[in-house]
């Protein structure tokens, strides 16, 4: 289990159609040595256009930045620069990629029946990790949900003890005891989710040391790492990641590429990312940059 820090996320969206316009004061520093109107009006054409690449493709290499403009990466590193703080777009290592949106909370109900062939193949593959007499901390959410659903399912597991802030996760493994114990860690009620948070659900968490820790996400960002939806529910996930040995991040791969209000951890913090789907493969890249495992999951 890695050390790490957290820090909320500034997350601002600029329209399109304003960032060229917004840009006049900082292009200026750079096109200082310009010589007439001219030259200016070619390099906010150029910036124009660069911002319409990255934003169709989502991502950008400055190799193939340099060669569809035909400047040099020089020139290249300089206009991202300039997008990037006018918040066009986001500098990533090796190119720029486009600014993602802040994702809204949606309650528990509502993404049940989304990417549900994705969640099961998470599930099934979370629960083979396990063997009897192992403990893990399974988080809240839709593909916690289906992890817990594979753990009963498995009839082989026993003495299995399974710590949860999750109600409705408690619920969905009840039929799996005395087979496997079950322990909710506390804490205050938090209905859009059915968890119980706040400083009293870390309590239990404080005092052990179990086998795996299983946290869901709300965004992998390529910039900023894992990230998660409020600060109780942050605090929640990072105590999860410090009682646990081998620490696991389950998502499905809409996440990818995604953010949110606030920072749980770095890449580098959690062994492995456990996917299904088609992720952003920038996402992925940055993840495995940081040493992490990520496992991508076919989905039938």
């Amino acid at each position: 289990m890695r050390k790490f820090n957290a820090f909320p996320v500034c997350l601002t969206r600029h329209p399109t159609f304003d960032l060229i316009a917004s840009m006049s004061d900082t292009a200026a520093l750079t096109d200082s040595t310009a010589s007439s109107a001219g030259e200016s009006s070619g390099s906010d054409a150029r910036r124009q256009q660069l911002l319409d690449f990255v934003q169709h493709h989502e991502f950008a290499r400055i190799q193939d930045l340099a060669r569809h403009l035909g400047v040099s990466e020089v020139t290249v590193r300089s206009d991202i620069d300039i997008l990037a703080r006018a918040g066009g777009i986001r500098r990533v290592r090796g190119g720029a990629m486009r600014v993602v949106e802040a994702v809204p909370e949606v309650v528990y109900e509502a993404r049940v029946s989304s990417h549900q062939r994705e969640k099961r193949a998470i599930g099934m593959a979370a629960a083979e990790m396990l063997a009897s007499g192992d403990s893990i901390i399974l988080d809240v959410g839709t593909t916690a949900m289906a992890v817990a659903d594979a753990i009963a399912d498995r009839q082989d597991l026993i003495n299995l003890t399974v710590f949860t802030p999750g109600l409705n996760i408690a619920l969905a493994l009840e039929r799996a005891i005395p087979r496997i114990e079950v322990v909710v860690t506390g804490g205050t009620l938090r209905p859009q989710q059915h968890s119980l948070v706040g400083p009293s659900s870390t309590l239990i968490l404080d005092q052990i040391r179990a086998s795996f820790g299983f946290i869901g996400c709300n965004g992998i960002d390529p910039s900023h790492g894992i990230v998660g939806l409020s600060l109780q529910d942050t605090a929640l996930k990072q105590a999860i990641l410090r009682a646990s040995r081998t620490s696991i991040v389950i998502t499905d791969a809409s996440k990818f590429a995604q953010t949110s209000l606030v920072r749980v951890c770095g890449f580098e913090d959690v062994d492995m990312v456990l996917t299904a789907g088609k992720p952003d493969p920038v996402s992925v890249e940055a993840v495995r940059e940081a040493g992490t495992e990520v496992r991508i999951l076919p989905v039938e």
